[in-house]
């Protein structure tokens, strides 16, 4: 079990690195890049997701969702110390 919840973890931290990627790449107007980030994005989440409510009972899916989640908040945390952009501070 407590491998599921850090494989939860770092892949809601990956999961967001894309979100945040994909975001800026729609700001910049890359449509391709953006789409592409957001294809993976979405596949990561239902996937995980799928896999929550397939393998675990009732009671330790809350506990993997709220890691799953708490790995989302660490990739937000992370994305926002990465700079994205040459020259800027």
């Amino acid at each position: 079990m407590s491998a599921y919840l850090l494989l939860y973890f770092f892949v809601g931290v990956l999961q967001d690195l894309f979100w945040t990627y994909n975001v800026k790449y729609v700001a910049n107007e890359k449509p391709v890049l953006a789409s592409t980030f957001s294809f993976f994005t979405s596949v990561v989440s239902m996937g995980v997701f799928y896999d929550i409510l397939t393998r675990l009972d009732s009671e330790r899916s809350w506990l993997a969702i709220l890691v799953y989640s708490l790995g989302i908040a660490v990739g937000t945390f992370a994305a926002m110390k990465l700079k994205f952009t040459k020259g800027k501070k």
